[in-house]
């Protein structure tokens, strides 16, 4: 099998009977196979207020876009995707556009990859560079709002207000803490239906007790993924049982639960989408003459700028970046620790948590959880305040010296050099091998393409590194190839306009 087209084992995807409520979102997807049998399911997004009235024809345009960002994964395997609902020029190239990313980037990751949830011949594919790597033919149509009538208009929102796509782990929890002291918030928990939400319940009780402006969509979309895993004819049968860090197919997964926080933000009024990403998750990568976000495009800046693009064009006042770009995942979480110690201690990094009297604890035994408990430890501080046991941090430690952690090599070298020189693991040839000091990793870091200053709107950067500047050691910036120290400075932090790399913003 040497092409892609190898993969259109599927006749056509139906997005269509959408049903818009005051309260809630709804609309079938249908799998046509190609024997001709049908399978649907409902895909749902539900609200406790009033965020859509549907003889507006702007909301059920956000609800069309809403419930197409489930089929953007589906590119490669259907010879045709059908979305029917109101939908205008700007959204329809936004579609076509992420739909063809994610075919390439599922192309590379889950096919040329290892992915131990593929059947064979189906794990052997060899890499063709094509032209387009989308299969199939994408078509929209209107069949239930061709009495509404889209009129663009440019909407006025409050600089000073902030939603933060919300869950319990350190890089949200840490943008919640810094907002508060910056503007307003307004944290959403987008509660799935499946087990992730387990690793939000104490964050989401405890920003109920402290938060007013907290709200909790709910989203099914987790039962459509796995429906949809179980159409697909070469994924193995037993899947379910199959233990893994991956997922089977899918790559765009943070724009569905982004786009369920859109009506909270377009009907508050609000400017800024804040989703916590670290320096590490813009990464660029070419497997065999094919480029590739390593997986991670929905975690990159290159998304946060797509998806502001796509905001100016629709006229909706909104920008969308993280605030975190600069920092490591260790620096992220020595802030979270030092300055908000009372949000610290509900984070959850671990999506194989569990209930106990009432609150959610990690497992203690996957890698998250040793990365935690190591960085924690290298931190001076006590994982025990986020639910882990002695026994589970002796046993993390342990494990540390044996096993590896998923980060950069830069980042996780210098998680080993902080253990081994505080003596909380052994020295043995493996952790000497991996021990290297790299001091950029709790320095804030600059540079043109994974962390750059004109991605953060001008009113935000002086409050923001304020806050950050004392935990860190100093700044380091990456120009024309070589690494220098400087003053993040008021000269420094006017130097480049927002959206100087983002030309429809600009």
């Amino acid at each position: 099998m040497n092409d892609s087209r190898a993969l259109q084992v599927l006749k056509k995807l139906s997005v269509h009977e959408l049903v818009v409520e005051k309260k809630r979102v709804k609309a079938t997807y249908t799998v046509q196979q190609m024997d001709g049998s049908l399978a649907s399911n409902e895909l749902i997004y539900s609200y406790d207020q009033v965020y859509f009235d549907p003889t507006q024809a702007e909301d059920v345009n956000l609800a069309s876009v809403m419930a197409a960002q489930v089929a953007l994964n589906y590119g490669l395997f259907f010879k045709e995707i059908e979305f029917d609902g109101l939908y205008d020029e700007t959204d329809q190239r936004f579609l076509r556009d992420m739909m063809e990313n994610t075919s390439r980037e599922i192309y590379v990751n889950k096919f040329l990859q290892p992915n131990e949830f593929l059947k064979a011949p189906f794990n052997q594919l060899e890499a063709v560079q094509q032209k387009e790597y989308t299969a199939a033919a994408v078509k929209f149509v209107n069949s239930r709002y061709g009495h509404l009538r889209l009129v663009k208009t440019q909407v006025q929102t409050d600089k000073d207000h902030y939603a933060i796509l919300s869950s319990g782990g350190k890089d949200s929890l840490l943008t919640y803490g810094l907002v508060r002291e910056i503007g307003t918030a307004h944290p959403v928990f987008i509660n799935e239906s499946g087990r992730h939400w387990f690793t939000a319940v104490n964050a989401y009780k405890y920003y109920k007790e402290i938060e007013p402006n907290t709200v909790k969509p709910w989203c099914n979309s987790d039962r459509i993924f796995n429906w949809m895993v179980r159409q697909m004819p070469f994924i193995r049968e037993d899947y379910a049982q199959v233990r893994a860090d991956i997922y089977p197919i899918r790559l765009w997964t943070v724009a569905v639960f982004l786009f369920g926080v859109l009506p909270v933000v377009r009907k508050r009024g609000i400017r800024h989408i804040l989703i916590g990403n670290e320096y590490d998750t813009t990464l660029k990568s070419n497997f065999k003459g094919i480029t590739s976000y390593h997986g991670l495009y929905d975690q990159s800046k290159y998304f946060d700028n797509a998806l502001t693009r796509y905001y100016a064009r629709k006229g909706w006042g909104i920008y969308q970046y993280s605030m975190l770009r600069s920092l490591s995942e260790l620096l992220i979480l020595k802030v979270l620790v030092k300055r908000y110690p009372e949000l610290q201690q509900h984070q959850v990094s671990c999506h194989a948590a569990h209930e106990q009297d009432g609150r959610m604890y990690p497992c203690g035994n996957c890698e998250k959880c040793r990365r935690i408990i190591g960085m924690l430890k290298a931190l001076d501080e006590d994982p025990r305040r986020c639910g882990y046991t002695d026994a589970q941090i002796t046993r993390a430690l342990k494990a540390l010296e044996e096993k590896s952690v998923k980060q950069i090599g830069s980042d996780a070298a210098h998680l080993y050099y902080l253990l081994l020189s505080k003596g909380l693991i052994a020295a043995n040839e493996r952790t000497r091998k991996l021990a290297k000091p790299h001091p950029e990793i709790l320095q804030l870091r600059f540079d043109q393409e994974r962390s750059n200053l004109a991605d953060l709107p001008r009113s935000v950067r002086k409050p923001l590194f304020q806050l950050i500047l004392p935990y860190a050691n100093g700044a380091v910036k990456l120009e024309k190839g070589k690494v220098g120290e400087f003053e993040v400075d008021q000269e420094f932090l006017e130097s480049v306009p927002y959206g100087a790399n983002n030309p429809t913003i600009a």
